[in-house]
């Protein structure tokens, strides 16, 4: 249920197996396991799995599951009036407790530059991506007039794939009622992203959002604006940096893609995940704390990991009595 980290002798959470009461049924995602309670609240449990390129690394990243639950437990609560989302409660630091929607099979993903995989894509001659024609001339990192929308269907393995809105409406994925609101609630959710972002000094690049339907209304589901989900950029020094052409200095998942990258794995038949060391998964570790404090403002106060696997079914099994009174 659990591994260690020798370098920093710290217990990492890579698997579970909870058996709550009223448990109806648990899925296994590349990052976090969810528990279905009596088919109607959802347990997310944040693990330490780390994913990139859709493969699921083979090491546990120390506190990741804590930093990506709590990021994303504030920007939950921070937005909550702008946009109804699915949380009720954080019964643990790993733990996220809430209502059960009906997922869409699509993630909402919105760039406000022109970066990562869409550079890359850019770069080798595409103009189109998801439908939204790009202009020629533009520059790695370079800010879009105005942010794009580029969904891609949610696929239950393997690699996510890119789709238009025309296509997710034509194949009936999403009511266009419903799309409308997704497409609503993706701007404003970024916008306030970006807002919070710069009061920290840094840019949100781009990011993902899910969501799903429940009693009737499109609500937002899962994580928001963590390093997972989201790409940061810091301020200072940006215009500069790009005028030179230079890499930007950012918080995100990326540094990880580029270390595999540049070490031979792009999630593709035949390659091999480069060892993950010690002091790779240290250095990891430390790149999403940064992240937390950065975005949030906040001390990141490490939770003891000591019984960690008793701690989180104790603090859920309480929530759990508290919300299905």
């Amino acid at each position: 249920m659990f591994a260690i980290n020798q370098h920093l002798q710290i217990m990492t959470l890579t698997e579970t197996d909870f058996h709550f009461p009223g448990q109806t049924a648990v899925y296994h995602g590349k990052v976090r396991d969810v528990y279905t309670i009596n088919d109607s609240l959802l347990v997310m449990v944040a693990s330490d799995r780390i994913s990139a390129f859709d493969v699921i690394l083979p090491k546990g990243i120390p506190f990741k599951g804590q930093v990506l639950n709590q990021i994303a437990a504030y920007f939950l609560d921070a937005t909550a009036d702008a946009v109804p989302n699915w949380k009720l409660a954080v019964p643990d630091p790993m733990v996220t407790a809430g209502v059960r929607a009906e997922g869409f099979r699509v993630e909402m993903i919105i760039r406000g530059y022109l970066t990562g995989s869409a550079w890359r894509d850019y770069a080798a001659g595409v103009r189109e991506i998801c439908g939204v024609r790009l202009p020629d001339g533009m520059k790695e990192n370079e800010r879009f007039s105005e942010p794009i929308i580029t969904p891609t269907t949610k696929a239950d393995a393997g690699h996510d794939e890119n789709i238009s809105r025309e296509e997710i409406i034509a194949r009936g994925i999403v009511s266009e009622e419903d799309y409308v609101v997704m497409e609503q609630y993706t701007r404003r959710l970024f916008e306030i992203g970006q807002r919070m972002a710069a009061e920290k000094g840094l840019i949100l690049v781009d990011t993902k959002y899910e969501f799903g339907k429940y009693d009737g209304k499109v609500i937002l589901i899962d994580e928001i604006h963590t390093p997972d989900s989201s790409r940061y950029f810091y301020a200072d020094g940006y215009q500069e940096r790009f005028e030179k052409g230079e890499p930007q200095r950012q918080l995100s998942k990326e540094f990880v893609r580029q270390w595999l990258i540049e070490n031979g794995f792009m999630g593709r038949p035949g390659e091999t995940v480069p060892e993950m060391t010690p002091e790779v998964c240290e250095s990891i570790s430390k790149r999403y704390i940064e992240l937390y404090e950065q975005v949030t403002g906040c001390k990141f106060v490490p939770a003891p990991e000591d019984n960690l696997v008793q701690r989180i079914e104790t603090n859920v099994i309480d929530c759990l009595n508290t919300l299905c009174l």
